[in-house]
């Protein structure tokens, strides 16, 4: 019987050219970075190098990497009940169930688990179809929603064109977004009310008793970091009340400390009807993630049953991470950390590196979910060559950020220290000025 080896870093390369198929790459450019190693906000990789690693991966750790409360969890969950069928409670779904909704209004009480945030879009769709009993569905242009069948449909940016073939029943619309306002407003306030009427005009053209749900990030994401004006959270979740449409926060990205806060939406004064989550949940640790319903939306299937399941919902190991996750935040935290270093100490670094540079045209974000816009001249052409290359040069130098075209992602663990901040902070100020 063949023993499993330990590889080296030129073997592990090697196999992973040869045999593993990458998500949304062209697979023959590829060149990716063997890592071997990591602890809080580091990471090592094949050859020894260090990294302040403020990417999250793809913005998930928000405890950083390897916590040892939420390793020493999977251990001892290991130990006990690796896994068992969704038809059976076991105490780490039962007890992260209740964290989750302690976290969340009273009105807020049931949590179905699925694997991941775009299998959560599906179910939440799903579920605001069956209790509607209707079909469309409304979702912003700057959205990322999943890569599966549905979410693909849902999610605005343009990953969605190679697989959208206008039979979705998908109506996007243009949310706010004043750096590049699509509603010639010219302060926060014009564009919020602009875009509120854009969105009831859309659903009123198309139907208004049409909708079943409007998806929504509270926080947009991989779109551009872009947080909400005052007042338009509000504007949505009164426009859906008064046309019956069930508002889905997806909190994918921005759950679970973000923004410096357990939920984005929390930033205003709002209570969906349904809450999407993964990622953060168990800093992605073990996959996981889930819908929750409302009370209202949960007693609609307390006598017909719900068409949907998965196979590994509320996996034990994976609940565990959750549990222990949402511990440590609490005990340590975390969250609160995450506002602080937002507002104290890396939103005013990045604002500082917007006046410096030229190139920035502008820093946006909140918590630990920050964006730096690189722009070619004064009339905000995007620069998505120079971001590739601030990218680079930050690698080099040992930070990794990342680069969606024009933009640098800057997402670090909730819980990152001020040094390790301002250390970042001192290696993209060099790469702006060498790029």
């Amino acid at each position: 019987m063949s023993e499993p080896k330990t590889l080296t870093p030129d073997e592990t390369y090697a196999l992973d050219r040869a045999h593993v198929f990458h998500s949304w790459s062209a697979q023959a450019a590829l060149k990716p970075m063997v890592v071997t190693k990591t602890s809080g906000s580091r990471l090592w990789d094949g050859d020894g190098n260090e990294y302040l690693d403020f990417t999250g991966q793809l913005v998930y750790t928000n405890v950083g990497h390897q916590h040892p409360r939420v390793v020493e969890a999977i251990k001892t969950q290991a130990e006990t009940l690796c896994t068992i069928g969704p038809s059976n409670a076991n105490d780490q779904r039962s007890q992260l169930a209740k964290m989750i909704s302690d976290l969340l209004p009273d009105t807020l009480n049931k949590v179905f688990f699925t694997n991941g945030g775009t299998e959560a879009n599906e179910h939440a769709v799903r579920m605001a179809r069956e209790v509607t009993g209707r079909r469309k569905l409304l979702a912003a242009y700057r959205s990322y929603h999943g890569a599966t069948a549905q979410s693909i449909h849902l999610t605005g940016e343009a990953r969605r064109f190679a697989n959208d073939k206008g039979a979705s029943e998908v109506v996007h619309f243009f949310g706010p977004f004043l750096y590049r306002s699509e509603f010639w407003a010219t302060s926060e306030d014009e564009e919020c009310e602009r875009a509120l009427t854009h969105l009831e005009h859309t659903i009123t053209s198309e139907g208004s008793d049409a909708f079943a749900a409007l998806i929504l990030e509270p926080v947009i994401g991989s779109a551009g970091i872009i947080p909400p004006p005052p007042g338009y959270l509000e504007g949505v979740r009164q426009i859906c009340t008064k046309y019956g449409i069930i508002f889905i926060a997806d909190e994918v990205m921005a759950g679970f400390g973000r923004t410096g806060a357990w939920f984005a939406h929390q930033h205003a004064n709002v209570v969906p009807d349904l809450i999407t989550f993964a990622k953060g949940v168990n800093s992605g640790y073990v996959p996981l993630g889930g819908v929750v319903l409302s009370d209202e939306i949960a007693h609609h299937f307390d006598e017909r049953a719900y068409p949907g399941g998965l196979t590994y919902s509320g996996h034990p190991l994976a609940c565990a991470a959750g549990v222990a996750t949402i511990a440590a935040m609490q005990d340590e935290g975390i969250v609160e950390n995450a506002a602080r270093i937002g507002s104290d100490v890396l939103g005013p670094g990045l604002q500082a590196l917007a006046e410096k540079h030229d190139a920035v045209g502008q820093a946006r974000g909140v918590g630990v979910f920050w964006a730096l816009e690189l722009v070619k001249d004064a009339a905000r052409t995007p620069d998505v060559e120079r971001a590739a290359a601030v990218a680079a040069a930050s690698k080099k130098n040992g930070l990794l950020v990342i680069a969606a075209a024009n933009r640098l992602h800057v997402v670090p663990p909730c819980n990152v220290s001020d040094d390790d901040v301002r250390a970042a902070l001192t290696i993209l100020d060099e790469a702006l000025s060498a790029s």
